[in-house]
């Protein structure tokens, strides 16, 4: 195993070990000196040339929606890539919709606190896993890029920016540069998001243009997103396969999870676990909240490890049956998504646990549990080995 004895004790360690261990082996971004997507350069360019999407009827406008945003810690260097949706406002203005907890909008404020604006580039149409991984929740200090070679097996070629201090994917179809200010915002929205529902207006920072960059012959990228389940439900299945592994390692007595589509993934959680000892269930949910974005999850399920997460009507089943309201439904308060339009206050709320575990004599059951009906297991061999006698195919 390439994880030691001495691995560090957070998840968020020992995912930077890993990618440490990767970056040692040939995984960081590698510099080239020409790249297809400076072919055509523009300056400052022209959105209004883009083919962006007004994707649903209520929409204040176009948004960019498969776009990757890069920015720079001012403090360390260490870029960041994420998802966060532009809206076109002009022919060299955009608003960048990021929410109070990306990183960012972290380094937004950085600048914000020394009086400077930011560079910003913004890539569109980039190979599956760069796409991918910038909507993936690393930590903090992680760079997207480099992640995106650990899942490609090779790193991902960049070049410098034309017009700004960031290092920009060489293969993307196109590259919005320009400069993020400290002070000016605009009003954006609404937009038909990925809950089902329109987020309303809100301000948030206005961006500047200073280039345009392409290939000869680009492709626009997009997607559409609404009510599940649409395109990012697989994002974020990918997300919670390809997390799994490494939440074990900080929980190994989590078998298995499930975001299903209906809790647009910071809604709901199901989460099957092996049992040790009482309120072990609660020990989960308060372990999950205290994770990295899974903090910001409304609805958490407990299970035991007999439960198929996956199998919405065995688990509702599970559910329906074990749950003692007064005694296995517990909530606490803590942050939210800003698309949580529940919560009497934006970004912090309420949330609900749910032990859904069998009650031990400990927790304070002390009716004997029944067992549930299961058919014998030699009677399903014969059955199943006779199957063709009965007539059946």
């Amino acid at each position: 195993s390439f994880i030691p004895s001495a691995a560090p004790a957070s998840l968020s360690d020992k995912l930077k070990l890993l990618l440490r261990l990767k970056e040692a082996a040939g995984f960081q971004p590698k510099m080239i000196r020409s790249a297809p997507v400076q072919q055509v350069v523009e300056k400052p360019g022209n959105l209004t040339t883009l083919p962006v999407l007004h994707c649903w009827p209520k929409d204040a406008g176009r948004f960019i929606t498969l776009p990757l945003v890069i920015t720079k810690n001012p403090d360390t260097g260490i870029q960041n890539m994420g998802m966060y949706r532009i809206q076109i406002i002009g022919e060299q203005s955009a608003i960048v919709h990021w929410h109070v907890h990306h990183d960012g909008a972290a380094h937004h404020r950085r600048c914000q606190e020394r009086g400077q604006s930011m560079d910003i580039a913004i890539a569109l149409g980039c190979d599956p896993a760069t796409i991918y991984a910038a909507t993936a929740p690393l930590p903090q200090g992680i760079d997207e890029l480099l992640f995106a070679a650990f899942l490609r097996s090779a790193p991902v070629e960049v070049v410098p920016a034309v017009t700004v201090d960031l290092q920009v994917p060489a293969h993307a179809e196109f590259i919005i540069e320009g400069k993020v200010s400290c002070t000016e915002t605009r009003r954006e929205g609404p937009f038909g998001d990925h809950t089902g529902f329109y987020s309303p207006q809100d301000y948030y920072p206005l961006m500047e243009v200073t280039a345009l960059t392409r290939k000869k012959a680009p492709i626009y990228p997009a997607t559409i997103v609404g009510k599940p389940i649409m395109e990012d439900y697989f994002f974020g299945k990918a997300t919670e396969r390809i997390f799994l592994p490494l939440l074990k390692l900080q929980l190994p007595e989590i078998v298995d999870i499930n975001f299903p589509a209906a809790g647009v993934f910071h809604n709901c959680v199901l989460v099957a676990i092996k049992k040790m000892y009482p309120g072990h269930a609660r020990k989960i949910a308060s372990a999950l909240w205290g994770m990295g974005q899974m903090m910001l999850t409304k609805t958490i399920v407990i299970v035991e490890d007999n439960v198929d997460v996956h199998n919405l009507e065995e688990t509702a089943w599970i559910v329906f049956s074990n749950v003692d309201p007064e005694r296995d439904i517990f909530t606490v308060k803590g942050p939210l998504d800003v698309l949580d339009h529940a919560s009497p206050t934006p970004l912090y709320g309420s949330k609900i646990g749910i032990d859904a575990t069998r009650t031990w004599q400990e927790e304070g059951h002390s009716r004997p549990w029944p067992e549930a009906i299961t058919m014998d297991e030699a009677m399903v061999k014969r059955v199943t080995a006779r199957w063709k006698e009965y007539g059946f195919e």
